[in-house]
């Protein structure tokens, strides 16, 4: 105990931030690739989501291994990975391969990050005597931070500064290179341990049966990334005729407007956060939906000042879906199964991260369909997962937090403890 009060969680909230950063830099670049390469904007898109195809199997698998093997075996790569992911975009500027191989490999990264060194934060947090939700936040923020600051940084770059699709990508290399000579130093937060099963049955995460990981995370968790997808790829693509002249810069901005939103709102996210209550998922998806009730008065006017309020608004939307998502499933997660139910609620998250390409394949093979239509079947989508959250509270299908959490192993409130018997 003494050792993990010494040093710990600040070491991995920055490789949690590098590779979040290395997952992030090419989002505001999407613009670029458009204009400057022969890359089809559809494919463009679709480069958006492929690492996805390295997230989720690192989350899916990293997570359980790391409740099994520890956390330091699983998390100590995740920054070389950021680094090769990094160094393959910038040599690959006019490659889909080299492109597609960079944005997995970023993936990978990213994934490990989110899942096995969000858990590795909690714990450290906890054993540093912080409040019972800090781990949560500081591993949401570490996240946030790292999304925001890798893409304003980019789109800076490459609008301004010389090498447009290299030196965003060089700093992140530079950047995992010191997050990794700072992790060797954290301590382990959770030694490998014989849990009586098989790896097989380790990856098998029971966690995530529980009835209230789907009727109270699930309908909530792809708008996380959704969110951030509409606002920092979508819009900036509806927007490009008024912003030509600063197209990347200005999709850089949304970025960093729509993800300093999601990171001031996360405070009170944890605040409103109420044991047992769907309120601050549901307040998520009223901010995701009025973001894209917003979006679709700016995309009618083509309006740079709504554009970015609609990104705003969409980011606090992102910001509270990822905190009552990550306390919701520190709540449900079994102790030896916490990395595990976070690499799942994070797998679907990012199904959110679909939504660029799915929209343009949509209104490029039926033309009578705009931002209007696909917005509003968004609004609608988000207000069904409130009724979906509310009934499945209110009723009790979701059921009790009977399967205890670090928190509630240490102590359950009265209502728990009744609910329980």
């Amino acid at each position: 105990m003494t050792t993990l009060r010494n040093a710990g969680w600040p070491a991995v909230c920055l490789a949690v931030f590098a590779a979040a950063w290395g997952g992030n830099e090419f989002t505001p670049l999407l613009v670029m690739y458009r204009t400057t390469t022969d890359i089809a904007p559809v494919v463009v898109d679709v480069l958006l989501f492929t690492y996805v195809l390295g997230i989720v199997p690192a989350l899916l698998i990293g997570g359980p291994l790391s409740d099994r093997y520890g956390r330091r075996p699983l998390m100590l790569p995740a920054p070389v990975i950021a680094a090769v992911g990094s160094a393959l975009l910038a040599a690959g500027a006019d490659s889909v391969p080299l492109l597609v191989t960079g944005r997995i490999a970023s993936g990978v990264a990213l994934g490990l990050a989110m899942a096995v060194g969000g858990s590795w934060i909690k714990e450290l947090s906890d054993a540093d005597g912080a409040s019972v939700t800090a781990g949560a936040r500081r591993a949401a923020l570490s996240l946030t931070a790292g999304f925001g600051v890798g893409a304003g940084v980019a789109a800076i770059l490459a609008q301004w500064a010389p090498w447009p699709g290299q030196l965003s990508y060089l700093i992140n290399i530079v950047l995992s290179g010191i997050a990794f000579a700072a992790l060797l130093r954290a301590p382990e937060s959770h030694p490998p341990r014989d849990t009586g099963r098989s790896l097989g049955q380790d990856l098998r995460v029971r966690s995530a049966r529980h009835p209230r990981f789907w009727l109270l995370v699930a309908p909530v968790a792809p708008w996380v990334f959704g969110a951030c997808a509409v606002a920092y790829a979508v819009i900036p693509t509806f927007m490009t005729d008024e912003t030509s002249n600063w197209a990347i810069a200005f999709a850089g901005l949304c970025c960093v407007v729509g993800l300093a939103a999601g990171f001031l709102i996360q405070t009170v996210g944890k605040r409103l956060d109420k044991p047992g209550s769907p309120r601050t998922g549901v307040i998520a998806l009223l901010f995701v939906a009025v973001g894209l009730g917003s979006a679709i008065v700016a995309a009618a006017n083509h309006a740079v000042a709504m554009a970015l309020v609609s990104a705003a608004i969409l980011g606090c939307g992102y910001g509270m879906a990822l905190i009552s998502g990550l306390l919701e499933v520190q709540r449900i997660a079994r102790p030896d199964e916490l990395a595990g139910l976070t690499a799942v609620f994070y797998g679907l998250t990012y199904l959110g991260f679909a939504s660029p390409a799915v929209i343009a394949a949509v209104m490029e093979r039926f033309e009578f369909i705009g931002y209007g239509e696909i917005f509003g079947f968004g609004v609608a989508m988000a207000l069904l997962a409130v009724v979906v959250m509310v009934i499945g509270n209110r009723t009790g299908m979701a059921g009790p937090h009977t399967m205890r959490s670090h928190v509630t192993d240490v102590e359950l409130t009265h209502e728990e403890s009744a609910s329980s018997r």
